[in-house]
């Protein structure tokens, strides 16, 4: 449906990796300033707010828009390189060693 909806506009020409990224980004960015100044209690009760939860979703929406579209365009697949990452992830952040720690080890 992503590369349908840049493929009929034309806007492939524009989508290359390094576009795609920094859109990302900048789309990640506009999420973040969403949470930017609530208090952790606030954010974790973001979309019972009737204003700022329709904000927060429409920036995720444009997150996931972007980071599909980035890996179409190279090929990727967002369901392999999930999978790959979370072994990996439990390869080096074992249940034992990591259980209720946020440190990286």
């Amino acid at each position: 449906m992503v590369r349908a909806f840049a493929r009929d506009r034309d806007w492939e020409q524009f989508h290359t990796p390094k576009n795609l990224s920094m859109a990302l980004a900048g789309e990640a960015g506009e999420l973040l300033a969403e949470f930017q100044w609530l208090t952790p209690e606030q954010s974790a009760a973001v979309m019972d707010d009737p204003e700022l939860g329709p904000r927060v979703r429409a920036e995720l929406g444009d997150v996931m828009i972007y980071l599909v579209r980035l890996a179409d365009t190279l090929g990727i697949d967002l369901i392999d390189a999930a999978t790959d990452k979370l072994a990996e992830a439990g390869r080096r952040y074992t249940v034992e060693a990591a259980r209720s720690s946020a440190g990286k080890r």
